[in-house]
């Protein structure tokens, strides 16, 4: 369809979707007010339209290159008459200006059949929502405010990185391009008996005259002495960019490499069990009576993946990465091992017999996150204790006069989580009112003090080491630490807005909520000044990206937090999906993608051995394209059905309103479930080493281990 005749199409389109005939129905006048969610909603309908034509002329732009590439454009009988015009008669600007007239062209084709179809989408959504009462000034908020612009950030960057990959590859296209035109433009002309072969012969003797670049280095046989040369074999272009290997093998003893590969390929098992459950109940809510099985119900099945990929991935994950870096920056091997192990085994038991006892029906009966029976939190605590002790034995022997910021966030982390635990679980804090406060502690102090705390210690080790440059302040590292330590543990109950708990003690966790502005803004600019004048490392490195995407999502869904906060976000968003879509937005978006950045980083390290880099990036882009269609559809739906219950509709009503963005959440977790399966894959292949795969010197060093040890 020519774009002349698509134009009138998407006018009618747009018309059809604006405020005043989706009041039709209602026979009410509208007045234009940037307040009014219709009017917003439909201008975000254009925001995507536009963001959508952009992406698909680039797109075009990529498939003209390409098609140039593989000569399909040059296989009709005139091409070489027509291009033996075009070099004689044509100089380099005539013809850089003739191709952008003919790219231009191709540019608006095919373009209305696909921005047709996802408006008629969005249309379809559309006959979801409620009319809101007139005297709702709902972007008179802060809190909605700031989540829309929070929102906006991970989208903005998502654009960003898109669009710097499609320009590398659209300048590897045009130079491979050039280059298969000379070489048909050669072939054309050797085929020609009545074309003055001397004439060109002479002009292209000229044009290709090249010095020998041998008059001042010499003759001398030429040989890589630097180790620069790492794609001697590949003749062809690259299927993905080049990225920068891993740096050399860290002197690391043998027996806490393994320890810290079985944490984390333990970690990966549980993330791909955890995440199978997830996806199962993704899939329950657009099919709710898929089975009648009882321990498949969703009840027992969902407290099952929240504490699977708690306890299980994320706690496994970030113990293992903890082991490696307290050893590293205490410049000493790590101590006592075996206790290690006993850890490994002890939370691995914790997870199995929660999982199994959830399933069956035994439970805590309590809040959420302390599902699991004491006797077996009592393992993971027991854990626990080993891996804290552990640690500290280390820094007790390091070599350095100061402790790192690392094993500030990490140390302090386990020792929060072991008080948390044990507060969580005593049976004189779980009666009435006052379970309730527990559970907003336990909750809050669960993830923010255990996981955020210890993830963030990974970052300040792995950040500077993967760009070679140290944190940019030390002190905005340590301003965080304490201001985290200090609001963090005050807002626990800003979950419980409007209880029956006390109101001043609402209204500390609401002032604490926005005091954690401080430690998220500081180590937020920490971080991306630690990146000043190193950006150009992240296109080489398939670790950086990870770290990029959860420096982003640690600002905007920490801030989100914030927002949600205020009494009167919390009144709209607390009980909707909304706030499941905050949780993965932090949990998934900070947590898991640091970890990955740092499991990236370490295995290679530890293995000798790399994944393949398109795997690599098919696990990014299935993660945060996944995560970002879950979050959002879910954040939209979750504020509509808010506004509902506020207009008192019936709640039947707003379970059908979330039919649409339930199907989006349930495309969303699909996409995030295969990343998953890919990041198995990629972690099996960099510890899968078998002997026959080894290189030859580490076979040789092997040997002489054994002969050693044997004598």
């Amino acid at each position: 369809m020519a774009m002349s005749r698509f134009y009138p199409l998407l006018f009618s389109c747009l018309l059809l979707y604006t405020p005043q005939v989706s009041k039709a129905h209602v026979m009410l006048p509208t007045s234009f007010s940037f307040r009014d969610m219709d009017w917003i909603t439909c201008i975000g309908v254009v925001l995507v339209l536009f963001l959508f034509i952009v992406t698909t002329l680039l797109y075009k732009y990529i498939n003209r290159y390409w098609q140039l590439l593989q000569g399909r454009l040059h296989r009709d009988e005139g091409y070489g008459k027509r291009l033996d015009e075009l070099i004689r008669d044509s100089n380099a600007e005539q013809v850089s200006r003739l191709w952008s007239v003919i790219s231009q062209l191709v540019k608006n084709k095919r373009v209305g059949v696909v921005l047709f179809f996802l408006l008629g989408a969005v249309l379809q959504a559309r006959a979801q929502f409620y009319e809101k009462v007139d005297d709702l000034d709902l972007l008179s908020q802060g809190g909605v405010l700031v989540t829309m612009v929070l929102v906006a950030i991970p989208l903005v960057v998502a654009i960003i990185l898109l669009i710097v990959q499609i320009r590398k590859q659209v300048r590897q296209s045009i130079h491979m391009g050039t280059k298969k035109e000379a070489e048909e433009l050669a072939t054309y002309m050797r085929k020609q008996d009545d074309v003055d072969a001397a004439v060109f012969e002479k002009r292209m003797g000229a044009l290709h005259y090249r010095l020998s670049d041998q008059e001042l280095s010499g003759d001398a046989t030429i040989s890589d002495e630097k180790g620069l040369l790492q794609s001697r074999d590949l003749e062809n272009l690259p299927f993905v960019a080049k990225k920068r290997k891993a740096l050399p093998r860290p002197k690391i003893d043998a027996s806490s490499s393994r320890l810290i590969q079985w944490f984390i390929g333990t970690a990966t098992f549980w993330l791909l069990f955890g995440t199978t459950v997830g996806e199962y109940l993704g899939i329950k809510f657009i099919a709710p009576d898929a089975e009648a099985i009882s321990w498949l119900s969703f009840g027992r099945l969902r407290p099952v993946h929240t504490n699977a990929v708690f306890w299980g991935w994320s706690s496994l994950g970030m113990i293992g990465l903890g082991y490696y870096i307290v050893a590293k920056v205490s410049n000493v091997q790590l101590q006592k091992v075996n206790w290690g192990w006993y850890s490994l085994i002890l939370i691995n038991a914790s997870v199995l017999f929660g999982s199994l006892s959830l399933m069956a029906g035994i439970n805590n009966g309590g809040g959420e996150y302390r599902e699991y029976i004491w006797p077996i939190m009592l393992l993971f605590a027991l854990g626990l204790a080993f891996t804290l002790g552990s640690y500290l034995k280390t820094i007790a022997k390091r070599e350095t006069k100061e402790i790192y910021i690392s094993n500030w966030y990490i140390v302090s982390a386990v020792l929060f989580i072991s008080i948390v635990a044990v507060v969580g679980y005593l049976p004189s804090y779980q009666d009435g009112l006052g379970e309730t406060i527990i559970q907003g502690y336990y909750m809050h102090q669960a993830v923010g003090m255990w996981f955020m705390l210890f993830t963030l210690g990974i970052v300040y080790y792995f950040l500077p080491q993967q760009l070679n440059r140290p944190i940019y302040s030390y002190s905005l590292g340590i301003l965080a630490f304490w201001t985290q330590i200090l609001f963090y543990t005050l807002i626990g109950t800003h979950h419980f807005v409007f209880s029956a708990i006390p109101w001043w003690l609402q209204t500390v966790a609401i002032v604490a909520s926005v005091g954690m502005v401080i430690p998220v803004a500081a180590g937020t600019t920490n971080f991306i000044m630690t990146f000043r004048g190193a950006w150009h490392k992240v296109k080489d490195s398939y670790s950086l990206p990870f770290f990029v995407v959860g420096i982003v999502f640690y600002f905007t869904g920490s801030m989100q937090g914030t927002a949600e906060a205020f009494r009167y976000t919390n009144l709209l968003w607390h009980f909707t999906d909304f706030t499941v879509a905050h949780s993965h937005m932090t949990m998934y978006g900070i947590i898991a993608f640091l970890l990955w950045g740092g499991i990236y980083a370490l295995l290679p390290r530890l293995t000798g051995k790399e994944s393949g880099q398109a795997a690599i990036g098919a696990h990014f882009w299935l993660a945060l394209i996944g995560l970002m269609i879950y979050s959002v559809s879910l954040m939209y739906g979750g504020t509509l059905r808010g506004l509902a219950w506020m207009e008192n509709v019936p709640f039947i009503d707003s379970v059908t309103l979330m039919m649409p963005y339930w199907l989006w959440r349930a495309i969303g977790g699909t996409l995030m479930w295969v990343s998953h399966i890919v990041f198995a894959y990629n972690v099996f292949q960099m510890m899968a080493v078998s002997e026959e795969e080894k290189p030859l010197v580490d076979q040789v060093v092997a040997h002489l281990e054994k002969e050693n040890v044997e004598k």
